[in-house]
């Protein structure tokens, strides 16, 4: 557990207009802005020896002293729920996710998250936002698998949630789509919230967030493909909303591929998903503190390789019976010259 730090300071000259807040932000850079703003309205934060707001603008040459207690118990209970761990050292861990986990405790779900699962799982917490509990660099959907890195403490995950603001972070999926898009294409756009379903989002909106996501097809089958999916930026619902916009939606995405109708293998394979084909399959970032390169993998769950095969069997060329077989053999070649080609249109 991390011990109760207090810290001062002295503003610099320059800083005289600037808000408190966010000139602490620059200052102790391990701490996020809002954690700041949540330290300076419990009395945490003085500016020369008196209580200060997170609005009040410097004059430049205060002595600043912050107080960062020590975290307290978080509100999430520890349960022993199985997780999935792909890397782990002092200042993070990345897990895989598993269908059908929620990551964070929230409204209808006050049990049964990954933080649940972590609170039980981790040991060394030091805390993040002065509680004793995770600190969730991204998310993934309910029904999303795969990698997804966790902070031990406020420096790391600092650290971390910038490397995915700035694109340092290359996050690569797997998805299991309608149909067979290009062999690869760029989808950018602007991004937001649906006008009229609000639970939904779209990229066809004049004014929103820059959305970019890049695709290659890995493999082709009869009325489906298997696509490798970068996200350049990292949107709620990005890859789900841009592929089914471009006629693509994932099998068995309720929500932005409702309307779309399969048949034959593809509707066994949604049969036996039953979630959308989505997997979070690489994640590859700099170690905040030792800044070596991790580079990880989260293997394809059972159901989304059960698909994979029930697709890849019907997509191979049926062979021709066995009595055609033994046409075709006894049946000598032909001594006929092959036709010259002419180039005449028939």
């Amino acid at each position: 557990m991390a011990s109760p730090d207090t810290r001062e300071h002295r503003a610099l000259p320059e800083a005289r207009g600037e808000r408190l807040d966010a000139y602490l932000a620059r200052a102790f850079p391990d701490l996020t802005r809002s954690r700041l703003q949540g330290l300076i309205a419990d009395g945490h934060v003085l500016s020369d020896g008196k209580p200060a707001k997170a609005a009040q603008r410097l004059r430049g040459g205060e002595l600043l002293s912050l107080h960062v207690p020590a975290p307290v118990a978080a509100i999430p209970q520890a349960e022993a729920l199985p997780v999935s761990v792909l890397h782990e050292d002092r200042d993070l861990v990345v897990v895989d996710k598993a269908a059908g986990m929620v990551v964070h405790p929230g409204a209808g779900h006050a049990s049964g998250t990954l933080v649940n699962a972590l609170l039980h799982r981790v040991k060394d917490l030091a805390g993040v936002g002065g509680e004793l509990r995770p600190g969730i660099v991204h998310r993934l959907d309910k029904d999303t698998t795969g990698c997804l890195v966790v902070a031990k403490h406020e420096q790391a995950l600092v650290a971390l949630q910038k490397a995915f603001k700035t694109r340092e972070v290359q996050k690569t999926y797997l998805a299991l789509v309608h149909g067979v898009p290009p062999a690869e294409g760029r989808i950018e756009t602007l991004y937001g919230r649906h006008p009229i379903h609000r639970q939904k989002f779209t990229g066809k909106v004049k004014e929103g967030k820059p959305a970019i996501t890049l695709f290659r097809v890995r493999e082709a089958f009869e009325g489906a493909a298997l696509v490798e999916v970068d996200l350049l930026t990292g949107r709620t619902h990005q890859i789900r909303v841009h592929l089914a916009e471009a006629g693509h939606p994932l099998l068995c995405d309720a929500l932005y591929g409702a309307g779309r109708k399969a048949k034959g293998a593809v509707a066994q394979a949604q049969e036996g998903l039953g979630r959308q084909a989505l997997h979070a399959w690489r994640l590859a970032f700099e170690h905040p503190r030792t800044h070596k390169a991790l580079d990880l993998e989260a293997p394809l769950p059972e159901d989304f390789t059960q698909a994979l095969t029930l697709l890849r069997e019907a997509s191979v060329p049926a062979g021709p019976p066995p009595k055609a077989q033994a046409k075709a053999k006894a049946k000598p070649a032909s001594k006929k010259p092959a036709t010259k080609a002419t180039g005449r249109k028939r």
